[in-house]
């Protein structure tokens, strides 16, 4: 993935969100290598909290980032399989504006390489909404590394070419200015 390394790095700050019944901020560790990752790459971690496996409070927390001026992408880890607790993808789809179909597919392309035909349990899923990024990562430390190593790092990077999210960042509420 070809980086241009004549371009400067514009670093993106970064919401960390762990869904899990089970984790607390010690035992966290997807969530902790995920906010390592993304502060080796230079970019900002904002914040970083744990809420339950709850459509409602998941929700919350996503409507709060894309409030936030300070926000530019927020990353959620666990609640995307397929068991009657996990409801990431739920309260993705009452905030999300338009989903970015290609992250939840090449997340799973990617991962099939890795774990085979386990991958389908995998509900990944990205968008945009209110001009934030939010992408929802299965729990597990490898799934985590397989999300940010494989894609977001070079998405999240101003540098990347031929194109990246941050640079579609100034024109992502562009629609709101159009009824105004």
């Amino acid at each position: 993935m070809p980086i241009d390394e004549s371009l400067t790095f514009l670093p993106v700050n970064i919401a960390i969100l762990t869904v899990s019944d089970t984790r607390d901020l010690s035992t966290d560790k997807s969530g902790q290598l995920l906010a390592d990752r993304v502060a080796a790459a230079g970019h900002t971690v904002h914040s970083r909290r744990i809420v339950r496996d709850e459509a409602d409070a998941i929700e919350a927390v996503l409507r709060r980032w894309v409030a936030d001026p300070e926000v530019d992408v927020g990353i959620t880890t666990g609640g995307t399989g397929i068991t009657g607790r996990d409801v990431t993808p739920e309260a993705f789809s009452r905030v999300l504006e338009k989903e970015i179909t290609g992250f939840g597919e090449l997340f799973r392309m990617l991962s099939y390489q890795k774990i085979g035909t386990s991958t389908i349990q995998s509900r990944a899923i990205g968008g945009v909404a209110g001009g934030t990024y939010l992408f929802a990562l299965p729990g597990s430390s490898g799934a985590v590394r397989d999300g940010w190593d494989d894609i977001l790092r070079f998405q999240l990077d101003i540098r990347h070419k031929p194109c990246n999210l941050v640079e579609l960042m100034p024109r992502l509420q562009e629609h709101l200015k159009a009824g105004a």
